[in-house]
């Protein structure tokens, strides 16, 4: 009989969906300590924890028995995801428990920066009564930007157009029109929306690319007492800028629920500042959350061990070990040519992708590369993407995927092409193929034929096709430290002098004077500096392991 332990507490609904479901058998254990949790785990199936227990590499390491983890919630921090896959353990999460809940703590935030409420009630407390200090000011009227349209970012972004604020919406992967519906004015770059707002509310996951999004230089060209909400993850807006922003009057306050470190130091400068509103972590603590997310735990972690179904997995697709085996490059080779589109079509966003299968890949299961190619698409922009909820997170984006297959070969034994789309009609694509057992290829690039690795740092720059230009970019990034392995050229005609492109597989990144140097270069159309995992990175999902 499969055994579930839980360590973090579950709701009472939750624990209940464990215990009346037949073949499961719930092991509740409360207080573990880290080698306790790792013993623990050698006797059952599967394990539910919440923010509490941490599930690393040395715990995860070796353990046989153990099938699935199931975080009730929807950041998976806890958790050591290249361990647990290592391992052969899905992971899972919850991720519409505390929508609502978060949602709503932003607005609370919101509001009770407006109106003063705790300064004020502190005073109370105080034996105070001193209304004029504390006037405040109504959301109706004022202009709310809300970086990141997912779930809870579009559910504060509804509520803030029901309080009649203007909603101004920046999201990447969010379409024009879909926004228009929920009465969003979306702009195509967060400098739009800066100088714009009133109030701020970020809700984008914390990457490389969102961290200090937020710095000391993009708050500074805010308007001038500017409101800041953070309920997403601790880091997107810098906090020492913050501090300093708020102190000098610039920010007129600040409410954040999320910390690089939680909890913060005790002297940490935004603790001190009485218009700056912090609270615990508290987005999801409500019951109704807590009970949510529990009953969506145990609903998933019951249908995997009694039914073999892998929902909302963070770490894994649903195919048996033969067929990962059989996709593996299939599904590397759509994954790349998503993160490189994403990138070189970074200034727009995207309104629908199209790939066509030739070849051998038109006999596959090409639905799978197609996710493969969603969650390299919305990689950088989409926490926890993957294999498995990479389409339907396109969907919720307004982004249309549109397959179509052909057994003929053409040039190639197979062929994957793609090409995104934008809402002004602007289109960008690309095509590879497979080469050898190990290697997969770009061979096509808008209208340009080449041949390009596809992995690692990958400087595209557009030009006319002149003497003397690849000798200047080569001397150029040599006289800045940056080595070429690898150049692929492709011009529009076979003679010279027409528009070409070329890709240089490079071992370090330039830095921005380089660029700058290439980028004046009159006979260089266009720049871009594409980064790809490298080459035999695993993807974003793996197969379950079998029995």
């Amino acid at each position: 009989m499969p055994r579930v332990l839980i360590t973090d507490g579950l709701s009472a609904a939750g624990l209940q969906i464990l215990r009346d479901t037949p073949g499961i058998e719930p092991v509740v254990k409360d207080g573990l300590t880290p080698e306790q949790v790792r013993e623990a785990l050698a006797d059952v199936d599967g394990i539910i924890v919440r923010s509490a227990t941490k599930l690393t590499p040395a715990i995860l390491e070796g353990q046989k028995r153990v099938k699935v983890i199931v975080r009730a919630g929807v950041g998976v921090d806890n958790i050591d995801l290249p361990a647990a896959t290592r391992e052969g353990i899905i992971v899972m999460n919850t991720p519409a428990g505390n929508t609502i809940s978060t949602a709503e703590h932003a607005l609370a935030l919101m509001l009770a920066l407006s109106r003063n409420i705790a300064p004020a009630a502190a005073a109370m407390k105080a034996g105070k009564w001193d209304r004029k200090k504390f006037t405040g000011t109504q959301l109706a009227g004022k202009t709310l930007g809300v970086v990141g349209l997912g779930r809870i970012g579009l559910a504060v972004a509804r509520r803030a157009v029901v309080l009649e604020m203007n909603v101004v919406g920046y999201d990447p992967f969010f379409s024009a029109e879909r926004a228009a519906e929920y009465g969003i004015e979306l702009v195509r770059d967060v400098e739009e929306l800066v100088p714009r707002v009133d109030y701020l509310t970020v809700h984008t996951p914390l990457t490389p690319e969102t961290e200090n999004l937020f710095d000391a230089a993009r708050l500074s060209r805010m308007k001038k007492g500017v409101r800041i909400i953070n309920c997403a993850r601790g880091g997107i807006i810098n906090e020492d800028a913050l501090a300093d922003a708020v102190e000098s009057g610039h920010v007129g306050g600040a409410a954040l629920d999320v910390f690089v470190e939680e909890p913060p130091a005790a002297d940490h400068k935004l603790r001190k500042l009485d218009n700056v509103l912090l609270t615990p972590h508290l987005g999801a603590s409500t019951d109704e959350a807590q009970e949510s997310v529990g009953v969506e735990a145990a609903e998933l972690i019951t249908a995997y061990l009694i039914r073999n179904e892998i929902r909302a997995a963070v770490n894994t697709a649903p195919i048996s070990g033969t067929e990962m085996s059989e996709m593996r490059l299939y599904l590397d080779l759509g994954y790349r040519l998503g993160r490189l589109l994403a990138q070189l079509g970074r200034s727009n966003p995207v309104r629908r992708a199209r790939l066509q299968y030739r070849g051998d890949v038109a006999h596959k299961k090409t639905k799978l590369v197609t996710g493969a190619f969603a969650a390299g698409l919305l990689a950088d922009a989409v926490e926890q993407v993957n294999l498995i909820n990479a389409e339907m997170m396109a969907q919720e984006r307004g982004i249309e995927l549109v397959e179509t297959t052909s057994s003929e070969a053409g040039d190639f034994a197979t062929m994957v092409s793609a090409t995104v789309e934008s809402g002004d009609g602007a289109c960008t694509s690309a095509s590879g193929t497979l080469f050898g057992h190990e290697y997969v290829r770009l061979v096509r690039l808008d209208g340009f034929h080449l041949d390009s690795y596809l992995d690692g740092l990958m400087l595209v720059y557009r030009h006319r096709d002149v003497p003397g230009l690849i000798g200047y970019i080569g001397t150029t990034l040599g006289k800045h430290g940056v080595n070429i392995a690898n150049m692929a050229l492709g011009r529009e005609k076979a003679t010279p002098g027409g528009d070409s492109v070329a890709i240089l597989n490079i071992d370090s990144a330039p830095s921005a004077e380089a660029l700058a140097e290439i980028g004046k270069h009159p006979e260089v159309t266009g720049l871009q500096l594409v980064k790809l995992p490298p080459r035999g990175a695993a993807l974003p999902g793996v197969m379950a392991r079998p029995e």
